[in-house]
């Protein structure tokens, strides 16, 4: 589902998992999806990654680079990559800098606990570097779909403009 939203998208720098530098700015030109996970290796953030990796073919077709950010390390990155053999590109924040920008570092309740964890959120980004849609709240079966759906979406809306 999600929602539209019309706004720049906040720039920022993260390591991926060689802990080489991508800066969000650098894909300017691009449509860029990214998506906030909770934690590598969990059952829900493996089947999105696994399920972005599957679709990646089709946006990539569709200038679009996929990219998920959680606070864990590089280190635990190339693990999980190379344990599910994932091809999106997964960032680094172990310091919550762009999760918070992003405001996806939320308070969360599980079995009666409260804690501060990662809303699992999901963010579609124009070759403008506008933010065009978002979903927060993001439950992951049939999600990866949604999104990619959305983008044709914009793509579609976009050339119908241009004639």
């Amino acid at each position: 589902m999600g929602q539209e939203v019309k706004q720049s998208a906040i720039d920022f720098c993260l390591k991926n998992a060689n802990e080489e530098e991508i800066c969000l700015s650098s894909l300017k030109g691009k449509w860029i999806v990214f998506y906030f996970y909770p934690k590598d290796n969990t059952s829900g953030c493996t089947t999105e990654a696994i399920t972005f990796t599957k679709f990646l073919e089709k946006f990539n077709k569709l200038n679009a680079v996929v990219i998920g950010i959680s606070p864990d390390s590089c280190k635990s990155h190339q693990n999980f990559i190379k344990k599910h053999d994932l091809k999106i590109l997964l960032l680094s924040d172990p310091e919550k800098k762009v999760i918070q920008k992003y405001d996806v570092w939320k308070l969360k309740k599980m079995y009666g606990k409260e804690y501060y964890g990662v809303e699992r959120s999901t963010f579609l980004i124009n070759p403008d570097f506008e933010i065009c849609h978002e979903w927060r709240k993001v439950k992951v079966k049939g999600h990866v779909e949604e999104v990619l759906n959305k983008l044709k979406e914009f793509i579609e809306g976009e050339q119908i403009i241009k004639k």
